[in-house]
């Protein structure tokens, strides 16, 4: 997926001046790239689209002008975009009951071990590589960013819509599985052409 480069990007005014309309589009569109699975892990699914809005979220946030410090941000937001053959997506463990964040994520340890998480379309299986540097023995983070590299196989039952295909975590505080719908396997399809 071809990178974001600042020379793309709307000027502060600018972005300020259509950010209503930006913010719907993405909005909309992460609706389809996103899948909760459990009662507390949800994967959103990057692309160029919601990689470009990060940034300029980002810029605008931390009131960002430098050119070094935008060229910063774009080459740390394009680390999210998936390279060829690939899907990536953000995994947020989302706990809301104050009283239990720490409990709950401390029962998550492991989930970033290389045979959880996957993706199953047929007898085709894929499992997430999760960045490093997020959790160890001691702690976890509530983010994670992982990648799925993809096979010959696992694209072609893709797209056959009448292939079943699930997102799957197996780990020993979370057995469950959440369905692929076809707006997201469309998303996929384009996200690996």
């Amino acid at each position: 997926m071809k990178l974001v480069t600042p020379q793309e990007l709307l000027s502060a005014a600018n972005y300020e001046e259509q950010r209503t309309d930006i913010r719907r589009r993405i909005i909309d569109l992460k609706k389809r790239r996103r899948i909760t699975i459990g009662e507390y892990i949800t994967l959103v699914f990057e692309n160029r689209e919601t990689v470009l809005f990060q940034i300029q979220e980002m810029l605008r946030t931390e009131r960002i002008f430098a050119p070094e410090k935008i060229q910063e941000e774009c080459d740390v937001y394009n680390a999210l975009l998936p390279r060829s053959n690939e899907l990536s997506a953000t995994l947020y463990i989302e706990i809301t009951d104050p009283d239990k964040i720490q409990e709950l994520l401390d029962s998550f340890k492991g989930i970033d071990n290389p045979d959880i998480v996957a993706i199953s379309i047929g007898r085709e299986k894929v499992f997430a590589n999760f960045e490093a540097g997020h959790s160890n023995e001691e702690k976890i983070s509530a983010v994670h960013f992982v990648r799925f590299a993809t096979t010959p196989n696992f694209r072609a039952q893709l797209a056959q819509s009448d292939v079943p295909a699930l997102l799957t975590i197996s780990h020993p505080h979370l057995q469950a599985e959440a369905p692929i719908l076809e707006d997201m396997r469309q998303e996929w399809l384009q996200d690996l052409q």
